[in-house]
């Protein structure tokens, strides 16, 4: 290995796994390691934004960004249902579908990992790509989901949003679970044996890195576990916040009160219906609201004057200069809003922002609201409550210096070039 080892990051193709391992590669590049991108299609220049070589990695047709957007499209209406009702209509289809993404990149994977020879490989993913292992490099897992993904008796099962003390939930849930998730499982144990793997366990499509685990579980909502996990292979990080350009907040003809931050993610954007009804209610607040709704800027025709519509934010400049961050309970969100001191208004639509909508209440960092179950005096009380929670707001002042001072892409970069002997 070089003086400057080549670290290639590999995020699944969500905006959250990727610009969490930006965050990363730019502790890492600033301490002389060379990171690099293996990029899903539909992510080309996001990395090169940022100024890191990219990879592309090449699908056959039907598999790319376009197919997720219908994906997304057509299971909108199960995002209205719960947990244990996603499973079927939800869960199970998108495991399906990792399935079929991890069965169509693998050979382009596995060229592109023998032309970079990388020393390091980052995967920010729920899914094992068998290109990775059979390339005979140290690998690190990333969890930058909720910290649920690792199981445990004491925490939740993931996805289930389920309170660590509801035995019975979880057993519906685990009964519920297993036959719904085997035809992808076995699916995906076939090509593993196909790749000369060995199979997994029932339910579990990635397993643990011998080398090194990075989880994104801050210490004031992690888990107490029965098993702890061992330390020498487990690293918990106080969220990995990335840093971004200075916003500064336009002025807006209504242009006073507390700054509301509103972002459902790239999938949560696709539903401008109901952004539109919240916007309803915000127009009756005495506060600016800045909406990040994605690609659909066009949907929006009237917009009420102390709101500001855009497409791309800085984000984690943004939470820093807001008082209230209203989001579907992306991990990346979630501990974003933590490491600044604001609390959250959680919204979950599917996958592990139903884990972290529990803990948001459970904590007591924020609130949580069902996604459309809600009337505007709902919102409007529950928004004016956040805002004016100082007990809170003390709390969260305190979670936030704690973690700014032990920021997560440096104890992450640290364990990494650790592990390859070059710190």
């Amino acid at each position: 290995m070089s003086s400057s080892p080549v670290i290639a990051l590999f995020p699944e193709a969500s905006f959250g796994a990727a610009l969490n391992c930006v965050g990363i590669a730019r502790e890492l590049q600033a301490r002389g390691a060379e990171p690099v991108f293996l990029c899903h299609p539909g992510f080309t220049g996001v990395f090169a934004e940022y100024g890191f070589r990219e990879y592309h990695l090449q699908t056959g047709p039907g598999t790319g960004q376009g197919r997720w957007q219908d994906f997304v499209n057509t299971h909108l209406p199960h995002f209205d249902l719960s947990p244990e009702e996603q499973l079927e209509t939800y869960v199970a289809p998108t495991w399906e579908a990792i399935v079929d993404t991890v069965i169509a990149v693998e050979d382009s994977l596995e060229a592109l990992l023998a032309q970079i020879r990388p020393d390091a490989i980052l995967l920010d993913n729920v899914i094992m790509f068998p290109a990775i292992l059979r390339a005979g490099r140290p690998w690190v897992r990333i969890v930058s989901c909720a910290e649920t993904e690792i199981p445990d008796p004491s925490v939740p099962p993931y996805l289930s949003g389920l309170s660590p003390k509801d035995a019975e939930g979880r057993a519906r849930w685990e009964r519920a679970c297993a036959p719904l998730l085997r035809p992808a499982h076995n699916r995906y144990n076939a090509f593993r044996k196909a790749r000369g793997l060995k199979p997994l366990p029932t339910g579990q499509f990635l397993e643990e890195s011998d080398c090194l685990n990075l989880l994104l579980a801050p210490s004031a909502v992690r888990y107490p576990r029965q098993k702890p996990l061992p330390a020498d292979r487990f690293v918990f990080l106080e969220g990995c916040v990335r840093e971004e350009a200075r916003f500064d907040p336009p002025a807006l003809p209504r242009n006073e009160g507390p700054l509301v931050y509103l972002s459902f993610g790239s999938l949560g954007a696709v539903d401008t219906t109901q952004i539109k009804r919240m916007l309803e209610v915000f127009d009756t607040m005495p506060a600016r609201f800045f909406v990040n709704v994605g690609g659909y800027l066009d949907a929006y025709r009237q917009v009420p004057d102390n709101v500001f519509l855009g497409s791309w934010f800085p984000q984690p400049s943004v939470v820093a200069r807001s008082e209230l961050f209203i989001h579907h309970g992306g991990n990346n969100s979630f501990c974003e809003a933590l490491f600044h001191g604001v609390p959250s208004l959680v919204m979950p639509y599917c996958w592990d922002g139903h884990d972290n909508a529990r803990r948001t209440e459970e904590t007591g960092v924020g609130r949580h609201l069902h996604r459309t179950d809600w009337s505007p005096e709902d919102l409007r009380a529950t928004i004016t409550g956040l805002l004016e929670d100082e007990a809170m707001r003390c709390r969260l002042s305190e979670i936030s210096a704690a973690m700014q001072a032990d920021p997560g892409v440096a104890r992450a970069a640290t364990a990494v070039l650790e592990r390859l002997g070059a710190a």
